[in-house]
């Protein structure tokens, strides 16, 4: 890019172009990262020494069994809790850690190569259907819901959703997606909100 002869003779450097790629949001991304990213180890952490503790005494009850519908004990107790034959916190706190670190190193004033945005797109992807199976598991087969799961969950689909909408910037198919991010991701979650008042409204309706 050329210098304006104003911007030559007071000696500024040319400004950087913005490329097809460049983050639509480079200030929220890497905040989102680690917070989120935090939020979602502790969340993960919690569940894994709740579990724990639930292996070593049966007859301990989680400190998330709250009633009927948030019952952590009930989701724990199920093949659904160890998908790959360890109990699922395990891969929340790799995850989740690597996600922190990731928005750390962002913070930090750090530019990661194409392949690192590739890796963690891959890695949210996985994780963000994960969770909706683990979602539809939770609200259809097993009948019980685990407010720490739910933690995760609520931090899992923005972080897919806004490193989705980085790695696409430029495409025009994802140009209306970028301008209406919010909504979005506010009707995301009220269909899931909506799926789980519906799902347990005759228990819901007993405490009104």
């Amino acid at each position: 890019m050329r210098l304006s002869r104003a911007e030559a003779a007071a000696g500024l450097p040319a400004a950087a172009p913005a490329g097809p790629r460049e983050a639509p949001f480079p200030r929220l991304l890497p905040w989102l990262l680690t917070i989120g990213g935090a939020l979602g180890l502790l969340a993960a952490f919690v569940l894994a020494v709740e579990k724990i503790a639930l292996l070593r005494n049966p007859d301990y009850v989680p400190s998330c069994s709250i009633n009927p519908v948030l019952s952590c004990g009930s989701v724990m107790a199920t093949p659904q809790a160890e998908v790959f034959g360890f109990p699922n916190p395990l891969l929340g706190i790799a995850g989740f850690a690597m996600v922190t670190a990731a928005g750390a190193a962002l913070l930090a004033g750090a530019r990661p190569r194409r392949w690192f945005w590739l890796g963690l797109q891959a890695g949210l992807t996985f994780a963000v259907v994960f969770v909706h199976w683990l979602i539809y598991q939770s609200l259809y087969v097993i009948g019980a819901l685990c407010p720490y799961c739910m933690v995760v969950w609520a931090v899992t689909i923005p972080l897919f959703w806004y490193v989705t909408l980085r790695n696409l910037a430029g495409s025009r198919a994802a140009r209306p997606f970028a301008e209406y991010h919010s909504v979005v991701l506010a009707v995301w979650f009220l269909a899931v909100i909506g799926l789980i008042g519906v799902r347990f409204w005759p228990y819901w309706s007993t405490l009104i």
